[in-house]
C-alpha cells in the first residue's frame, strides 16, 4: 500500500499554494522569509534541511493546520536575502528564529527540525528554553562530521552561482542512494524532492555544510528542557544511526520512533503518520 499518494500531493501543494500566506521579516542579519498557515491556538515551526524549502513540508502541514498555526521559515541563502553567508554562524540561526517570534509577538512554540534544522533546533532549545513547549527532530543529530570528498566539495561549492538543481550528476546520484526509500511512494514524490531541493544555491548549501562539519552540540545536551521526539528511517543514507543515538544520550526527556521502509525524508514518504506521530506527541502534555 501506498504511504502517500499523487492526488494527496496535488492537493496538499495547491492548498499550501492558495492558503499559505508568504511574508519577510528583515532579522538584521538577512530577510528571512517565512509561510504561515493555519489558525491554530499553538504555533508549530518547521525549520528545513540543507537543501530544501518550506514547501517540502506541505503535505505535513496541510494536515496539521486545522489544530496548529504553521510556520515554516527559509534559512539565509545570501541570494536575494542580503545574509552575508562567509560572517553566518551557526547560532544566529537560532538568534534569527527568536528574532521573527518577537516580531510576531509569540511567546512560546512547538518546533520541528528536519535534518540540518534539527540542529538548529537544537540549539534553540539549549539558547532559548523559555520559548519552546515541545521539540520534533526529523532525521537529528547534534553532530555529522564531513568525509573528506563532501568537504572538499563544500569548500569548492562556496564560489560556484549556481543552484543545485543545475549539477549534472545531482538527480542521478541522488536516485542511486534514495531510491530503496521510495520505494512505497510513486514517482512525483521523489521528483518533488528533485525540485525543492534543487532551488538551493550551491553556495549556501556548501556553507551549511561546513558549519556541520566543525559543529558539535553534544556537550550542551543536557540543557535542552523541551521534551523531544526524534523520528527516523531506517533507510537512512544521509544521518547514520549512531548520529541520532548521540542525540537520544544526551537529552534528558526524548524517544524516538522509526520508519520502515523509509529513509531521510518522512515528510515526502510518510507524511501521514508523521503527522499522527506528531498530534499525539504534542497532545501528550
Amino acid at each position: 500500500m501506498l504511504t502517500v499518494t499523487t492526488a494527496e500531493l496535488q492537493s496538499a501543494t495547491a492548498r499550501f499554494d492558495a492558503e499559505a500566506k508568504p511574508a519577510t521579516f528583515d532579522t538584521g542579519r538577512y530577510r528571512m522569509p517565512y509561510v504561515s498557515w493555519g489558525h491554530g491556538p499553538r504555533t508549530l515551526v518547521f525549520v528545513h534541511g540543507l537543501c530544501d524549502l518550506p514547501r517540502s513540508f506541505a503535505m505535513l502541514m496541510a494536515r496539521l493546520c486545522g489544530e496548529f498555526r504553521c510556520l515554516a521559515i527559509s534559512l539565509a541563502d545570501g541570494r536575494t536575502d542580503g545574509a552575508n553567508l562567509g560572517m553566518y554562524t551557526h547560532a544566529d540561526y537560532a538568534h534569527d528564529l527568536i528574532a521573527l517570534l518577537d516580531h510576531l509577538q509569540i511567546e512560546r512554540v512547538d518546533l520541528l527540525g528536519s535534518s540540518f534544522g534539527s540542529t538548529v533546533a537544537l540549539r534553540t532549545a539549549i539558547t532559548y528554553p523559555q520559548r519552546l513547549n515541545r521539540v520534533i527532530l526529523q532525521g537529528g543529530f547534534a553532530r555529522r562530521p564531513l568525509i573528506r570528498i563532501e568537504r572538499g566539495l563544500a569548500r569548492m561549492g562556496r564560489f560556484w552561482p549556481w543552484l543545485m538543481g543545475d549539477l549534472p550528476v545531482r538527480e542521478t546520484a541522488m536516485r542511486k542512494l534514495e531510491a530503496p526509500a521510495f520505494v512505497t511512494a510513486p514517482k512525483e514524490i521523489f521528483d518533488f524532492l528533485l525540485v525543492n531541493s534543487g532551488l538551493t544555491p550551491i553556495r549556501a548549501a556548501a556553507r551549511r555544510a561546513l558549519i556541520l562539519d566543525t559543529l558539535d552540540l553534544r556537550p550542551q545536551l543536557q540543557q535542552v528542557r523541551s521534551p523531544v521526539l526524534m523520528i527516523g528511517g531506517d533507510r537512512d543514507t544521509i544521518v547514520p544511526r549512531m548520529y541520532e543515538a548521540e542525540v537520544e544520550a544526551g537529552v534528558p526527556d526524548v524517544r524516538r520512533i522509526e520508519y520502515s521502509p523509509c529513509g531521510h525524508y518522512p515528510q515526502y514518504t510518510h507524511p501521514e503518520r508523521m503527522a499522527q506521530d506528531m498530534r499525539a506527541f504534542l497532545g501528550d502534555r
